[in-house]
C-alpha cells in the first residue's frame, strides 16, 4: 500500500502547478529589475498674490531650472523709494541677485533650482561697448550652460534686453560683446551650449 503515496504526491504538486499557472503565475528563476520610479516634479507654483507682491515690492520674472528646463517664476523686488527698474543696468542687477538666491522653500518643494552660483556681478557695457551691452565678471563662456542660459532668458523680458530683444554680454576680458537670444531650445534644453550669436562692437 505504502508504494501508492509518492505517486500520490506527485499528482497533487502537479495539480498546484497546473492551478498556480492557470492564475497567470509565472515561475522565474532569474529576478525583474523594473528600475527606478520616474522622478516627477510639479514645476507649478500657485498663482502670486497681485495686491501683496505690490506691497512688496515690483514684480519681476526669472527663470529657474525645473525638470531640466527653463521654468519662469514671478518675484519681487525692492528698490529706493523713487526709482524704477527703467534703467536696464539696474535691472540687470536686481535679476541677477534673484537668480543667485536661492529658491524659497515653495520653489524647491514644486521642484525648482538655480545654476547661477556668486561670485558674480554684473555692470554697465564699456564706452567702446554697444548701447546696452552689459558686462559680467566672469566670461560668459566659461559659465555653466544652464546658469548662462537662465541669465540670458530672464534678461530677454526686461529692461536688460536690446531693442532687438537680444541680450548683449561681454566679460571682464577685452573681448567684444556678444549678442544672446532667448529661443525656445533654449527654454527647454538649458544645458547644452547657448548659440553665442553675433560680435556687438562699437557705438
Amino acid at each position: 500500500m505504502r508504494a501508492g503515496r509518492p505517486a500520490t504526491a506527485l499528482i497533487g504538486m502537479t495539480a498546484v502547478v497546473s492551478v498556480a499557472a492557470g492564475c497567470g503565475i509565472r515561475d522565474t528563476s532569474v529576478p525583474v529589475d523594473a528600475g527606478a520610479a520616474p522622478s516627477r516634479v510639479a514645476c507649478d507654483l500657485p498663482a502670486p498674490n497681485v495686491t501683496a507682491q505690490a506691497l512688496e515690492g515690483i514684480p519681476v520674472r526669472v527663470y529657474l531650472v525645473c525638470g531640466s528646463r527653463l521654468v519662469p517664476v514671478d518675484r519681487t523686488v525692492q528698490i529706493a523709494e523713487g526709482r524704477t527698474l527703467s534703467d536696464g543696468v539696474r535691472v540687470a542687477e536686481k535679476l541677477l541677485d534673484e537668480l543667485r538666491e536661492q529658491p524659497t522653500a515653495a520653489e524647491k518643494d514644486a521642484g525648482f533650482a538655480t545654476d547661477v552660483r556668486t561670485p558674480l556681478s554684473v555692470s554697465a557695457g564699456r564706452s567702446s561697448d554697444p548701447d546696452g551691452a552689459l558686462r559680467l565678471s566672469r566670461d560668459p563662456a566659461d559659465l555653466p550652460s544652464a546658469a548662462l542660459a537662465q541669465i540670458v532668458c530672464t534678461y530677454a523680458e526686461s529692461a536688460a534686453a536690446g531693442a532687438d530683444g537680444a541680450v548683449v554680454l561681454g566679460g571682464p576680458g577685452q573681448d567684444p560683446p556678444r549678442a544672446y537670444s532667448c529661443t525656445q531650445q533654449l527654454k527647454t534644453s538649458p544645458d547644452s551650449d547657448p548659440d553665442p550669436g553675433d560680435v556687438r562692437t562699437g557705438r
